[in-house]
Parts: structure tokens; C-alpha cells; sequence
């Protein structure tokens, strides 16, 4: 089956060439050109993945992708912001608005298309581990659902693979960059920041369950997850 993806762009000759790029890279796209098309045509068929421009007339991408991010049946699709804003602070807010990756413009179909791929390898990757239960948390692999007790937590799909690769690597102590070697992939350019921010969301969506303290900060070194207090 093939992965269906999103394209929210308001300028129809940068939608074309994404939408061109991605059929033949064999995936569907579905056009939106602002975050309204695109509410309508979640609502008719829910993509694999959304490429969503940063500049759209009337809610901003980050805007809509604050607002994915909160809604049940969005909250887990991975976002790839498209951005001619190439600062720092820019991306960073991207990242804490719960955007999975970006792609600056202008870029290439062939940057782009590996950007999907490697963002949807991550996010749909192996689950052969089962289920692991680690310090109260439970991880139900072939589910894809991470448990509290008998609560479900709701974590975005970067920090469910981020989880997924300390409850199948415990106790272990990995810098930053490992992670990103493990988790986003060797192949892909990401800033070591990146790191930062998705513990942090990762560690906010288990506070409620005081079980935050499982993702610690080893001072000089990186992180572990650790069961042990």
C-alpha cells in the first residue's frame, strides 16, 4: 500500500514539483493549500505524513502544527516543516511545536524525498521487541502504544522511537549524537539540539505520571533510562 502524504503549499508550482516528486518516489500525495484544505482532507483520508509550509495564508504551519499535535487524530502523524527560514531559533521552534524534521528551501526532490523516507523509517520502524516494561512504563511494540500503569501516554512519533530505543537499550549512557546515529539515522543531517528538545517532550508527556525522572541527564555524557531511581 502506498504511504500518503500531504502537501500543505500555498504556492501551486512548489506544490506540483513536491507532488510530482513524491508519486514518483511511489507515494500518493494529497494537495492542500492552506492548513483549512488541509483539516479537509485529513478528515477524508489521514496521510502517512505531512509536508507542511512554515508561510501559509491565514494559520501559520506552525500554527496547524501546534494544532495537530493536539488533536487525537493527528497527534502521531510525523510533520516535516518546508522553510525558507534556515535560523536556528526558528527551527527550534518548529521542533518544540512538534514538527519531526525540516527541509530548507530551495531544496532538492532527491533531499526531500530521502527526508520522508528516513522520517517514516524511524517512525514505522521494526517493533519486534513486544513489550517492555521498564520502571511502571509499559512499551506494547506491535501495538505502537506506550502505557502508564492502565493509562495510555500520548507522545508524538519522534519521541516514541526516541522511547523505544532507551527501553530496548537501558541503563546505557549515549550522547547525543549516538542518539541521533540510533534514532533519526546516520544519513540524516540533524543538530545535536534536536536531542534537547525531544527529551524534553518526551519527559513532559510522562510528568503526568511522575515518571519522568525514568530519561536522566548524565552530566558531560548524554542520557540513560534508567528504571532505577
Amino acid at each position: 500500500m502506498h504511504k500518503r502524504i500531504l502537501i500543505v503549499e500555498d504556492e501551486a508550482s512548489i506544490r506540483d514539483m513536491v507532488a510530482f516528486a513524491v508519486h514518483k518516489a511511489d507515494m500518493e500525495p494529497i494537495h492542500a493549500e492552506d492548513a483549512q484544505a488541509a483539516q479537509l482532507a485529513i478528515a477524508d483520508t489521514v496521510p502517512d505524513l505531512i509536508l507542511l509550509d512554515w508561510m501559509l495564508p491565514g494559520t501559520s504551519g506552525l500554527e496547524f502544527a501546534r494544532r495537530l499535535r493536539r488533536e487525537e487524530l493527528t497527534r502521531e502523524i510525523p510533520i516535516i516543516m518546508l522553510t525558507a527560514r534556515g535560523e536556528e531559533m526558528d527551527r527550534v521552534n518548529g521542533l518544540e511545536a512538534g514538527v519531526d524534521d525540516y527541509v530548507v528551501k530551495p531544496f532538492s526532490a532527491r533531499e526531500l524525498i530521502a527526508r520522508i523516507k528516513a522520517v517514516l523509517r524511524r517512525i514505522h520502524g521494526d517493533d519486534e521487541a513486544g513489550v517492555i516494561d521498564i520502571g511502571g512504563l509499559r512499551l506494547d511494540g506491535p501495538a505502537h502504544r506506550v502505557f502508564a500503569g492502565e493509562d495510555q501516554v500520548r507522545i508524538g512519533p519522534t519521541e516514541y522511537r526516541l522511547l523505544y530505543f532507551f527501553m530496548t537499550h537501558p541503563e546505557r549512557v549515549y550522547s547525543r549524537s549516538q542518539l541521533l546515529d540510533h534514532v533519526w539515522g546516520g544519513n540524516v543531517y540533524v543538530e545535536e539540539r534536536t536531542v534537547d528538545v525531544h527529551i524534553r517532550r518526551l519527559r513532559k508527556a510522562l510528568e503526568p505520571w511522575q515518571l519522568d525522572s525514568l530519561v536522566q541527564t548524565v552530566r558531560g555524557a548524554g542520557y540513560r533510562f534508567s528504571g532505577n531511581a
